[in-house]
């Protein structure tokens, strides 16, 4: 081997390396630091919604729920904006409208979460709660379950809110990587299911998506992670409410904006560790989120690899 050959080859396996320790730190030193928590509340510390720091009880369930109820929102919003939005762009516009449109999404990409949480607060929540929210609640007050879901005092801040911020603020990411996809597609099997017959619909569904199915996933983890790890545009919108809710319209918190609100005023020996493990438990949230991913992608491998054989 060449002397250039073997230098370039360990020297990037040395950056490979250095992710994966520096993400091994990050972990280590979460756990270290929220070793207190661990010890003094254990399990408890999932399944208990009391956050009391004058008496010393903390626990997460809150934090959790709230952190997923907002995800999973944004994901159901937010995902199939973004797969129109790619359809659009990549086979349906042509010229001009094609590049602003790119361009528009890229610009929102680009936005500051605090910019989104100060929209949020200012404009988003007041609408919900004169327009929205009270003709929502009026229409299932009497429908068992959706009642429940979406009861409650029209504030405008709440967990549905937040949702609906994270879908607008993830939508740039899912779309932009969706679009280069779609048109990686190569253009012989587009002409060929329609030549066919194949309406514009059929060839997204039938030919598009199966075609490019791997990055896809990868493209809704990453806004997912988005959507988990988001702090500040939140933290405006979601009114910081540690009471377990089964209403979408009250507020609640996430994991990131309890940590944001409360560590600076955090004193003690439990009350930042109780914040370093919600830390600690974003962190394993989102990688189990991540494996899930990569295991869903190989077992599509496996599959495709057993039809071809």
């Amino acid at each position: 081997m060449v002397l250039g050959d073997f230098l370039f080859s360990n020297l990037t396996r040395i950056f490979a390396w250095f992710a994966f320790l520096l993400l091994m730190c990050v972990l280590f030193s979460l756990c270290v630091a929220s070793a207190p928590a661990i010890h003094a509340f254990g399990f408890h510390f999932l399944i208990s919604d009391v956050w009391d720091p004058v008496q010393g009880h903390f626990g997460a369930l809150s934090a959790i729920c709230g952190t997923l109820m907002t995800s999973l929102i944004a994901m159901i919003i937010g995902v199939p904006l973004s797969l129109g939005i790619a359809v659009f762009i990549s086979e349906i516009s042509q010229g001009k409208i094609s590049k602003i449109v790119r361009t528009l999404i890229d610009l929102m990409a680009g936005i500051p979460s605090i910019i989104y949480g100060m929209w949020g607060l200012l404009v988003l929540a007041p609408f919900l709660s004169n327009h929205i929210q009270p003709v929502v609640s009026e229409a299932v007050e009497d429908i068992p379950f959706l009642n429940t879901l979406f009861g409650g005092p029209p504030l405008g801040i709440g967990i549905f809110t937040a949702g609906l911020i994270l879908a607008i603020m993830i939508i740039p990411y899912i779309s932009s990587t969706l679009i280069d996809m779609f048109r990686s597609v190569p253009a012989v099997l587009k002409e060929a299911a329609y030549g066919i017959g194949a309406t514009r619909f059929e060839v997204v569904r039938k030919v598009i998506v199966p075609y490019v199915r791997k990055g896809m996933i990868g493209s809704l983890m990453l806004g997912l992670g988005r959507a988990l790890g988001e702090t500040m545009a939140v933290t405006f919108v979601i009114g910081n409410s540690k009471e377990l809710t089964s209403s979408l319209f009250m507020p609640g918190t996430t994991i990131s904006a309890s940590i944001a609100n409360e560590f600076n005023e955090a004193t003690g020996h439990l009350y930042p560790a109780s914040l370093l493990e919600l830390g600690m438990i974003l962190f394993v949230l989102s990688f189990l989120i991540l494996a899930f991913a990569r295991l869903l992608m190989l077992r599509i491998n496996r599959k495709k690899a057993g039809a071809h054989s």
